[in-house]
């Protein structure tokens, strides 16, 4: 590549060479000992060589991608090479034949790790009670990037924690001794790139980065010992790097008298030569043998490339590529609801509830029974319930989820007497398919990464994230950013996540009223996600079903109620549940009486202008509700526009800043709609998502109220 390619980005492993037979021997050893499923994280130092060499991806593909001549297989905006990911099936001889992938991942260093793991967890479910010594996680990273990003202690964590588990991570640090042009010194407070791994008390060997045998001998090792107790391994390699951070770039600017050495010394393939031919090895072969890879290189340069699919295969393959919108039922007869509500409200008589969890049950089942006032939990409940009992696995994942942290979901009971846990959802039937309810580690980075990976690989299963308020999810950016919302135009993989984010302001602050609306809408194009807003039980009901019914997978964003879980008026009947379906737009069912004003907004925001409407009996006022906010269906919203004819004012109403919730987003397209710009009702920009004084957000919320019905 240096030679044919000058100067071109490909972030060689020169130096760090070594890296290749320890990856092989990981890879061999694993096959002899067990390992059916191996899934590999790393970043762009060396990828190509790992890709090549270890996944053998076509060379004449590779080639093609330094002359940007290669035929794109999906409709996308595509990655760079070194970040694209690829899979494989290798025969290793005597039947052991190991499905090996490589992640796609960003620039973002170790962000991919517990996406990695995320995934390695979920292909446990191929292979039932000993899937953790069938499945092995590998991740390559940088010694600065070890030492220096909070992800990779986050994911260590993880690797003990119930619902978290994958047997042992085997972790390669290739310590070139720089960071780009930063030295060890100034990156990191510690004597080893490693020493962040000492949490966990497990091996970490030191291998010296010219001695490819000593480095195979301690992949064996690795493999033993993880394969025998099911903990993490760390391999540091202890190299160099002989060309700048990328090709173009000179390292003796800041590194002179560093690179002045390396240029002085051999390379690592000349090193192990020598050894060899000192051992008695005949140097003719060892050139024979440098000359039949060249020779291979030379006629892959001049091959054919083959367009490479690397989306939509094994358990995707049934799933539809494109979003198209669809209107698919799914509401569930009455007298199956009851029975699945009697099944989930019913506990052992050995098991003691707390008084006030005996209560909530008694209480969902009477609501079910009298068919009126089903609340969110309930109906999320049942939601859960019926897809469990269709055959859809679900996985519940986030910080205080079990309980729920506004204690309304209560999906694990605890024993008041003994302390066991009981989840009513798993023991609906012998035929239902499992579920997963975890409390996680208090992060968002790393467990929501961890959820994306584990959702790849489970298109036919429901995998829900929940954050404990919306507001922290931005602990998750990176996440959000580069995997969630633009895997599937870069490398068409997308995702059927859903993300429960608790939204609403009810005078807690700016750290517990926004989980930032508009940033999700920012993010929305191509039909790469689902942003929705829903405001009733049965609409959350439906929605969920949905999820799982279309014939695509798209991540669903979720903004969950906080006051609305106990709202009197935000109640659901149980035909709701019984019939229809999701309703993306929702017109007001008032009176058919003239209106002269409309109000449009979404969530919360329509029970307080509903209870004012009512208030003050006021007829002429519609209020319409959209849903779904993007994929936003313009079809839809005409219609429902156009029911209101002689319209003399048109506003758009929510309780967000005017530098956040939908404004920004849904302002051109209602004006596009309506022919003239809506009146905006809300509050005004602010730099802090709300007021941290619960007297001036009363002040706030009701003074646009009553803007909204005096315009």
């Amino acid at each position: 590549l240096h030679k044919k390619f000058l100067g071109q980005k490909r972030f060689s492993l020169e130096g760090g060479e070594t890296m290749i037979p320890l990856l092989e021997e990981l890879t061999r050893a694993g096959a002899n000992m067990g390992v059916c499923d191996l899934v590999l994280g790393m970043a762009h130092r060396g990828r190509l060589n790992v890709l090549a060499n270890i996944f053998g991806k076509p060379l004449p593909n590779m080639f093609a991608e330094f002359t940007d001549n290669v035929e794109l297989a999906f409709v996308g905006e595509g990655d760079v090479k070194y970040h694209k990911g690829f899979s494989c099936d290798r025969d290793f001889g005597d039947g052991k034949v190991v499905h090996m992938s490589i992640a796609s991942n960003p620039s973002h260093l170790e962000a991919v790790d517990p996406v990695v793991i995320g995934k390695c967890r979920a292909r446990h479910s191929n292979y039932g009670p000993g899937g953790r010594k069938k499945v092995l996680p590998i991740l390559i990273h940088g010694d600065a990037a070890f030492a220096g990003q909070g992800m990779v202690a986050e994911t260590l964590n993880l690797s003990q924690i119930d619902g978290y588990q994958v047997g042992g991570t085997i972790h390669v640090v290739l310590n070139n001794q720089i960071g780009f042009t930063t030295s060890p010194q100034h990156a990191r407070s510690t004597p080893y790139a490693t020493d962040v791994a000492k949490m966990l008390m497990v091996p970490i060997f030191h291998v010296h980065g010219e001695d490819p045998e000593a480095a195979a001998f301690v992949a064996r090792l690795a493999i033993e010992y993880r394969q025998t107790f099911g903990r993490d391994v760390i391999i540091e390699v202890i190299c160099y790097r002989r060309q700048g951070h990328n090709e173009g770039d000179d390292p003796s600017f800041t590194q002179p008298l560093m690179y002045e050495k390396i240029r002085q010394r051999p390379p690592v393939h000349e090193v192990y030569a020598e050894r060899l031919t000192a051992e008695g090895i005949d140097p003719s072969a060892i050139q024979a043998q440098a000359d039949a890879i060249n020779n291979r290189l030379q006629e892959a340069l001049a091959g054919e490339t083959q367009p490479v699919h690397v989306g939509y295969k094994g358990k995707w393959s049934n799933i539809q590529r494109h979003y198209e919108p669809v209107e698919i039922t799914t509401g569930v007869p009455e007298q199956v609801l009851r029975k699945l509500a009697a099944r989930i409200t019913t506990l052992p008589r050995s098991f003691t509830p707390h008084p006030k969890v005996a209560r909530l049950l008694d209480n969902r089942r009477k609501m079910v029974e009298e068919g009126t006032g089903i609340d969110w939990g309930t109906a999320e409940a049942l939601a859960f319930a019926t897809l469990l009992s269709e055959g859809t696995a679900i996985r519940l994942s986030g910080q205080d989820c079990r309980r729920g942290t506004f204690n309304h979901r209560h999906a694990v009971l605890i024993d008041n007497h003994t302390g066991q846990p009981y989840v009513p959802l798993g023991f609906i039937s012998p035929t239902q398919a499992p579920i997963q309810v975890y409390n996680s580690m208090l992060s968002e980075n790393a467990v929501l990464g961890f959820e994306y990976g584990y959702s790849l690989e489970m298109p036919e299963g429901l995998t829900i994230w929940e954050a404990q308020f919306g507001d922290f999810a931005n602990g998750a950016q990176v996440i959000i950013d580069q995997f969630i919302s633009s895997s599937g135009s870069k490398w068409d993989r997308t995702s059927g996540l859903v993300m429960f984010l608790p939204h609403g302001y009810e005078g807690q602050g700016a750290e517990h009223s926004s989980a930032r609306i508009e940033r999700y809408l920012q993010l929305c194009a191509d039909h790469n996600l689902q942003v929705v807003y829903p405001s009733t039980p049965a609409q959350f009901f439906h929605l969920l079903r949905r999820q799982m019914k279309v014939p695509w997978r798209r991540p669903l964003v979720v903004f969950t109620p906080k006051s609305l879980l106990r709202h009197p008026d935000c109640r659901s009947s149980l035909e709701e549940l019984s019939k229809g379906r999701f309703r993306e737009i929702i017109p007001d069912n008032g009176p058919d009486k003239p209106v002269r004003t409309v109000l449009v907004c979404s969530g919360k925001i329509y029970f307080e202008l509903l209870a004012r409407k009512r208030e003050e009996e006021r007829d002429d006022v519609a209020i319409l509700r959209i849903e779904q906010l993007y994929p936003l269906r313009r079809d839809l919203l005409r219609h429902a526009l156009q029911r209101y004819k002689r319209v003399e004012t048109w506003a758009w109403v929510q309780e967000e800043p005017a530098n956040g919730g939908p404004w920004s987003y849904i302002r051109p397209l209602l004006t596009e709609l309506l022919g003239n710009e809506p009146l905006y009702v809300g509050r005004p920009a602010t730099a802090a998502t709300a007021t941290g004084s619960h007297r001036q957000h009363v002040r706030e919320q009701k003074k646009l109220i009553s803007k909204a019905f005096s315009l």
